[in-house]
């Protein structure tokens, strides 16, 4: 008996090998219940939107999620807190720090009202900042969420949380979930896409769009705005398009023998990968080229091409999902306002962080909307956690700060079945604590994926011998968010 027969023979008794074809069996009665589902809807499997299918009808195909890393101060932008202004400078109330954790604040600290003016604007009166001039244009078309908390109070476990739905590395983030659970139009470019601005890297780093035990397909893909958008992908010196495509077809071919014997799912996304590089190289360049852009989105957005921007990012996003792209990340750094320096405080330091985010956030709001992509496009805006009540540094100090503080934050969204021009929850005279209409972290993401058409009780991936899911055992949909 030569080795091949007797390999064959094992294969056909173990096991192993027993449960691995049964599971491909339900796996094709599965996939023929799923084009059934895709067809009812209108999808197009070929392109591969909707692998794992919907769970009803979608009212969004596209999130960007604009990430605020280092929390934005809610009190000096979008919760107007005239109360706390009326009682700035008083020894903040005992019973708000009794058993509360702090990042930094010691003794008693002082109220701390907001340095910056407020006005009523839009149709919908709603108090915003006067930092914000451009977001006032805007207000009608978005919905403030008042009242989200989040369980953590540093920078890394906090922002891996609102992306990951857990504190701890290794989970998969919210743009791993939307992936693997829909697919993407675009079979050149990545199905979730991260785009970087700011003085500093994200406290958690790559972790917050990576995708923990699911297939490494779904991992979110950075692009660089200036140089090389995608590091190793373009060819090296001496190896020409025909010699990059022999070699890949002969990984592909190794690749595949492995497969044969392993059947390990893995392989399969490293093929897909090696592929998917090789049409980014043409497919990439083209796309992050904003100087083909007429010259009045560079007026609406203040891009300035070849620079590292978030104006430019934005831009971006709104190329991108007009390809295709499930979900575009932009991570704007430096909003931690803890005071003790210019860029730090919540005078000078906040005042610049929104000169440098606010236009470009509206445009792309307007952009989407002027195109008709806004009614499939969420748009989300916010950080980690927000900005405490009281003062961290002295109240005569030049540079004013506030300390981190998970129980209240505000976050904007718009698009893709999210109402628009109201105002969800309500924070206590002093903007503390949640008052009215609660929203947590889990209940964002069940919130997203619904409008998205996915149940997010039915999204899970096995792994360890359990069935997994971005919201864990949590998450209510949000209906007063929903139009």
């Amino acid at each position: 008996m030569n080795f091949e027969h007797e390999q064959e023979i094992l294969k056909q008794i173990t096991r192993r090998t027993l449960f691995k074809q049964v599971g491909f069996g339900i796996g094709g009665v599965a996939l023929t219940s799923l084009l059934s589902q895709a067809s009812a809807f209108g999808l197009d499997l070929s392109s591969g939107q909707g692998v794992r299918g919907l769970h009803h009808k979608p009212r969004a195909k596209n999130i960007i999620h604009l990430f605020m890393t280092g929390a934005p101060s809610q009190i000096d932008l979008l919760d107007y807190k005239p109360y706390l202004n009326q009682h700035h400078g008083e020894v903040c109330p005992p019973e708000l720090l009794q058993g509360q954790n702090f990042a930094f604040i010691e003794k008693k600290p002082k109220l701390y009202g907001s340095p910056h003016k407020f006005a009523q604007v839009g149709s919908s009166r709603r108090w915003v900042s006067e930092l914000l001039p451009h977001f006032k244009e805007i207000v009608d078309d978005v919905t403030v969420v008042n009242s989200m908390s989040t369980h953590h109070f540093n920078h890394a476990p906090a922002q891996l949380f609102i992306n990951t739905g857990n504190q701890m590395n290794g989970r998969p983030s919210f743009g791993s979930w939307s992936t693997y659970g829909l697919g993407t139009e675009n079979q050149d470019l990545p199905g979730f896409v991260v785009l970087q601005s700011g003085p500093i890297a994200p406290d958690s780093g790559k972790a917050s769009w990576g995708c923990g035990f699911l297939p490494s397909e779904y991992q979110g893909v950075e692009l660089r705005t200036k140089g090389e958008p995608v590091l190793f992908v373009r060819n090296p010196n001496g190896v020409t398009q025909e010699i990059r495509r022999d070699t890949l077809d002969a990984l592909r071919a190794l690749n595949e023998i492995q497969l044969q014997g392993s059947m390990d799912p893995e392989i399969q996304a490293r093929i897909a990968q090696y592929e998917l590089a090789y049409r980014m190289q043409t497919s990439v360049p083209e796309l992050m080229d904003i100087t083909k852009e007429p010259k009045e989105m560079h007026e609406l957005y203040g891009t300035e091409p070849g620079k590292k921007s978030f104006a430019n990012n934005c831009l971006l996003a709104r190329r991108l999902v007009e390809k295709g792209v499930r979900f575009v990340q932009l991570y704007h750094t430096g909003w931690d306002s803890h005071g003790g320096g210019t860029n730090s405080s919540i005078k000078d330091g906040l005042a610049a962080q929104c000169k440098n985010t606010d236009r470009a956030a509206a445009a792309l709001i307007k952009d989407l909307k002027q195109r008709g992509l806004l009614d499939e496009t969420i748009v989300i805006w916010g950080g980690e956690f927000g900005r405490t009540p009281m003062s961290e540094t002295p109240l005569d100090s030049a540079y004013p700060g506030r300390d981190h503080h998970p129980s209240a934050f505000t976050m904007w969204m718009a698009g893709g079945g999210i109402k628009a021009g109201a105002q969800i929850g309500e924070t206590d005279e002093l903007g503390y604590r949640v008052a009215k209409d609660p929203v947590s972290v889990h209940d964002l993401h069940a919130t997203l994926l619904h409008l998205m058409g996915v149940d997010h009780t039915r999204l899970t991936y096995q792994y360890q011998g359990r069935d997994f899911r971005l919201t864990d055992v949590f998450g209510e949909v949000v209906k007063p968010l929903v139009a």
